[in-house]
């Protein structure tokens, strides 16, 4: 008989130390479970005071899917720093989503609980699952690609393409 695996909660101290999302961009804001290389589950309150609320829609406050995938590609990516200890400071690319669905409504008051399942993973390449619910209601899932890239190579090829840094 094997034992279960602890949880582990991550707070939103840690969240910012290694993801570069700030308000009114971030959008995890608790960890409660983790399985190294495997899953991880997140936590996200929908309050009224959310920005994106202001105008979409007036009088009828709905949560924007694309916020909803962005959410679940935070989880995702604090899955992807966490399972490879001693990255914090790098990026998470998103590089494309497959078999996104919405099915019901976000609206002020819900709590979102992301859980993320590893599909693939080939350093640095990455592809999850992400389901998102409301108490016990799917309210979005979909397939996410993503690669891990070291920021200071980031802010290289930013320079670069800038025309900074060349010869």
């Amino acid at each position: 008989m094997t034992e279960p695996k602890p949880s582990v909660t991550v707070d939103i101290g840690e969240i910012m130390q290694l993801l570069p999302h700030r308000y009114p961009f971030l959008l995890v804001d608790r960890i409660l479970e983790f399985e190294k290389g495997e899953r991880m589950v997140g936590l996200k309150n929908v309050t009224i005071n959310e920005p994106f609320f202001q105008g979409h829609f007036p009088g009828h406050p709905i949560m924007p899917g694309v916020l909803l995938i962005e959410a679940v590609a935070q989880v995702s990516a604090v899955l992807a720093f966490k399972s490879a200890e001693g990255n914090a400071g790098n990026l998470v690319y998103f590089m494309g989503i497959d078999k996104a669905k919405f099915r019901k409504p976000v609206v002020p008051g819900d709590q979102l609980r992301m859980e993320v399942t590893v599909l693939r993973k080939r350093t640095p390449y990455w592809k999850t699952k992400g389901r998102i619910y409301v108490e016990s209601d799917l309210v979005c899932e979909a397939e996410l690609m993503a690669m891990c890239v070291d920021n200071t190579d980031a802010q290289s090829e930013t320079k670069t393409s800038e025309g900074e840094g060349t010869t």
